[in-house]
């Protein structure tokens, strides 16, 4: 027989659950957006921070992996991810930041915890909080800060569910490709050389993010080269 979930120990009277939820691929102009949430019964949180649970930008790819695999074993992973169509949308109707609240909303329904614990993008975290109660029903308490990837060892915990599921979401749309595009991000030179030849190449390719300046930089520049320049 296997183990009880978290929500199922819930429901049978056991310990309290806490959801933490944080994003990855917020700023990127390539790929999607993930939220990733980590569910965990709160007797268990002080389990984390000893087996190195911590904002997953603190972090190497390999203790990356080795952590998700790890929290696994202390509580629930789930996960929510938005293609860049998505994004583009809300980012033309300035409601980025409701597309992520709608994304941790989701998870707050599906996890059914006792309280929520999110990482906020909104100036106002408060503001935030509320916002996503809102959306989850407004029966579970919903805290959001700032910085809370680094505070809190649950938050960081979803920080390394939803970086790990990006990367491996950006390596497999490269195999898909067959070329590398890199982390994704405007800060990377691989990145911008592989938008510059895409977007010259195919316009539209599905997984930029059109709506980003930087894709409206780099189409309006001079490129005459290929794809298949960057071909690794």
């Amino acid at each position: 027989m296997l183990p009880p979930t978290h929500r199922e120990r819930r429901r049978a009277g056991g310990a309290r659950t806490v959801l933490g939820l944080d994003e990855a691929g917020r700023g990127s102009v390539l790929g999607p957006l993930v939220i990733g949430g980590l569910l965990v019964a709160e007797d268990r949180l002080a389990e984390l921070r000893p087996m190195g649970v911590r904002d997953s930008k603190r972090l190497t790819p390999r203790r990356r992996a080795e952590l998700f695999d790890r929290i696994a074993e202390v509580g629930e992973r789930a996960s929510v991810r938005f293609e860049p169509g998505e994004i583009d949308a809300a980012v033309r109707h300035h409601r980025l930041n409701h597309l992520e609240a709608l994304g941790f909303a989701a998870l707050v329904r599906r996890m059914a915890p006792d309280r929520v614990v999110v990482d906020a993008c909104d100036p106002v975290a408060a503001r935030f909080g509320r916002h996503v109660q809102r959306l989850s029903g407004g029966r579970v308490p919903v805290e959001a800060r700032h910085h809370a990837d680094a505070q809190e060892p649950v938050v960081g915990a979803a920080s390394i569910v939803a970086k790990v599921l990006r990367d491996r979401a950006m390596l497999s749309l490269s195999e898909e490709l067959g070329y590398a595009l890199g982390s994704g991000y405007p800060s990377d030179p691989r990145t911008i050389e592989v938008l510059r030849a895409a977007l010259a190449a195919e316009g539209r390719p599905s997984w930029v993010r059109h709506s980003w300046r930087t894709a409206e930089r780099v189409k309006a520049g001079p490129w005459v080269e290929t794809l298949e320049t960057y071909a690794p």
